[in-house]
């Protein structure tokens, strides 16, 4: 039987698997660092300044979180193909703040910030769930458990942070445009995820040297999601609420 708990420890047990997982992972997280990064610098509002730095120091610590278990285990990064770059993909459907913006020097407009959020919102979603369910199945791994516990908890940070600067800009009557926005973000993201889920297991499952009949059930696994998703699964990602953590990226990263 195939469950996700067989399903990753196949690929940590695997250190090509492994690599290429640990691989996409921390390039997903240092590309998360940057664009914070360079939004923390280009926004004018000085009290959400410091909590979107602080966003993007934490998922520069899981870029290093990543490449450090990769390290551990003597393995170097492999390069990540485009078909697997979740981020890549999403810019070019004009997701999210493009990076050509990010590389001016032009101050952020109110309609850039709501833009950033609530694509955050929608892909803070998709991590959180992902982490809570390595968290299931590796939190008691003695060689990785702690790893993901802790960006587990990161993500959950960041989802709490955006819905609550999702719901203040609301308050302040960009409620409409907030909405549409997510609905806009969360109908590519479920579209990206699929494609990118099935690019990812196309290539573990050469490396794993998985059988027809195994890849097809997942490939299956993988468009009944997107199905579940399409059909009204989205719309976990576009509502919002008042979060149970409240100011969660309002200190300084921890070193």
């Amino acid at each position: 039987m195939i469950s996700a708990r067989s399903l990753f420890q196949e690929i940590h047990d695997n250190d090509d698997a492994f690599r290429l997982f640990c691989s996409i992972a921390a390039k997903g997280e240092d590309q998360g660092g940057w664009e914070n990064g360079r939004i923390a610098a280009l926004v004018t509002d000085q009290e959400l300044a410091p909590k979107i730095a602080r966003h993007g120091a934490d998922e520069d610590k899981h870029g290093r979180i990543f490449n450090a278990l990769l390290h551990k285990r003597g393995l170097q990064p492999v390069g990540v193909p485009d078909s697997a770059d979740y981020t890549m993909l999403l810019e070019r459907q004009g997701i999210g703040l493009a990076h050509s913006r990010l590389r001016r020097e032009d101050p952020l407009t109110d309609h850039d910030v709501l833009v950033y959020l609530a694509h955050s919102r929608v892909t803070e979603q998709r991590a959180s769930e992902q982490m809570r369910l390595l968290v299931r199945v590796f939190g008691t791994n003695p060689e990785i458990g702690r790893a993901v516990r802790m960006i587990s908890a990161d993500e959950d940070n960041h989802l709490a942070y955006c819905h609550e600067e999702l719901l203040r800009l609301s308050a302040a009557g960009h409620g409409p445009e907030i909405l549409d926005v997510l609905r806009r973000t969360a109908r590519a993201e479920i579209r990206t995820y699929r494609d990118v889920s099935l690019a990812v297991m196309a290539q573990m499952g050469t490396i794993l040297r998985w059988s027809r009949p195994k890849s097809a059930v997942l490939a299956l696994g993988i468009q009944l999601t997107y199905l579940y998703d399409r059909l009204g699964g989205w719309r976990r990602m576009t509502s919002l609420r008042t979060p149970a953590i409240h100011n969660a990226l309002g200190e300084p990263a921890p070193a």
